[in-house]
Order: C-alpha cells, then structure tokens, then sequence
C-alpha cells in the first residue's frame, strides 16, 4: 500500500525516501528543498508491495527486480512494472549490466537494453538511474544546484577501481558541489575479505588502514561505509549522508548475497524531474 507522507510524497514498506543531509550553515547559497524539488531518489527493500504476491517458499521471496538472479521473468517484469508506479509521471528507468567494473556512462536518453556499466550519469530530466545490489553499496550523487546526478554500483572491485573518481571526473559539477548518500549494503561487522583486498587499498594510500580490522591471519573484516567516505573525501565531497542499515544483518528487510548467495536484488534509483 502507497501512502504520503506530510510533504505529500509517496511512501511504502517497498521503498524508502533518500534523504539528503546538506549542511546549510556551511554553504548558505545552497536551497536544500530546491534539490528536493529537483531530485527523486528511493532506495528499495525486499518487501513485496501489498499488491504483489510473492511464494514465501522462494530464496527471491519479496520484492525482487535483478532479471539475472535465476528468479521467474513473469514475476521479476510485474515487479519492475509496480516499481514504475512508484516513481513520478513520465521517468523512464535505465537499467545497468553491473559486471563489478569502473566503467562509467553518461546517460543522454534510455536504452530499453541494460547498459554494461557500474555507474552512470545524468543531466536529462525524468531519466532514471538504477543501480541493483544485494550486500554491495549503493552511492547516490546529486549537484548543489540539482541539475546533474549520478548513481555507483560500489562493490569492493569496482572502488578499488577507482570507479567513484571515474563517476565524478564524468560529471560537469565540481566535487565540493557534489553531494552524496551511501545506502544499505553488508557491515564491517559481517564483511570478511582476503588480505588481497586489503592491499588492493593499501595500494592506493595507506589511509585505508582505517577500513580493515584484523580477523585472523589473512582474513579483514571491510568497512565499506569508510572506504567510500575515504575516497569521496579524497575528491573534495564532504558532505555525505548515509542509510548505514547492513543488509546481512537485517535479511527481512533487505537481500543479501554473502548470506544467502541465492536471492534477489535491491535497486537504487535517482532521478531529475
């Protein structure tokens, strides 16, 4: 079931709001409720819609929408069709082949074919940026003046791949005007990696020392969240706000691969309007 909130924008147990957290004392020039105005992003969960009927039985049980994850393409369409609904009148949705790459794309009008990419960017009214995950963590970015944003599949391959500077080097707003929101993916708690994951970072700047902690020989456990805060801050964008809920640990609300390896998938979207 849709509601509305007090500012009269829809709401549902499916998807949350993403809230931008801009500090107005800081750059007085900045309008947060003009990029309000200007920007509708929504972060999804694995709930299904009250409309929707979804097997409890299945591994993708609740409000899938990857088509690439072995769930029936009958119910994956009429869950991206209900999607559409949720979004506002005449946006169309750009949908990504997500392959754990740095390869960014810049947007100008929507293939109805997924585009191999992990991140795009936008300065066209009512497109649509989707970026799926299930543990990986989505990254949102928006301009001062809400004329452009962006969306970033950040999975550890494609930031140690620098993909959050190829996004904002793609993008016509300077970094210090560029806000950003880091959503739901798998915690520092539960994310174990490899010591090659930790070079990988260590390669870049020793800095990222502060996003591994010790396990056991050879085995770190990763702190996405700081990762990405690191390299963002690195670009000149420090105002970042953040849905800092981990998908591993919170299964009935969200999907995770690390988990379960067989499920469905969150989408992330912004959009001009």
């Amino acid at each position: 079931m849709i509601t509305y909130n007090s500012n009269n924008k829809r709401t549902s147990s499916a998807f949350e709001l993403v809230q931008w957290s801009i500090d107005l004392s800081r750059e007085t020039s900045i309008d947060q409720q003009c990029i309000e105005d200007k920007v509708f992003a929504i972060q999804t969960t694995r709930i299904a819609p009250s409309p929707l009927v979804s097997d409890i039985n299945s591994p993708y049980q609740g409000f899938n929408l990857g088509l690439h994850v072995g769930d029936c393409t009958e119910q994956v369409n009429e869950n991206r069709d209900y999607l559409k609904i949720l979004l506002p009148e005449h946006v169309e949705i750009q949908w990504l082949e997500q392959v754990h790459g740095n390869k960014v794309i810049e947007v100008s009008h929507v293939s109805e074919s997924p585009i191999v990419a992990d991140a795009a960017v936008t300065k066209n009214k009512n497109t649509c940026l989707a970026i799926m995950t299930a543990d990986c963590l989505p990254i949102l970015l928006v301009s001062k003046s809400g004329d452009e944003v962006a969306a970033i599949h950040g999975g550890w391959r494609p930031l140690s791949d620098n993909i959050i500077h190829n996004t904002i080097a793609k993008m016509q707003s300077p970094a210090e005007n560029i806000y950003a929101w880091l959503g739901p993916c798998i915690s520092k708690d539960f994310f174990e990696v490899g010591s090659e994951v930790k070079t990988k970072f260590m390669q870049h700047s020793d800095v990222f020392k502060a996003a591994f902690i010790e396990k056991s020989q050879g085995k770190y456990l990763a702190d996405l969240y700081k990762i990405a805060e690191i390299q963002l801050n690195a670009l000149g964008v420090t105002q970042i706000n953040a849905l800092s809920e981990c998908t591993y640990s919170n299964t009935d609300k969200y999907y995770s691969y690390r988990k379960d390896n067989i499920t469905g998938r969150m989408v992330t979207l912004i959009c001009l309007l």
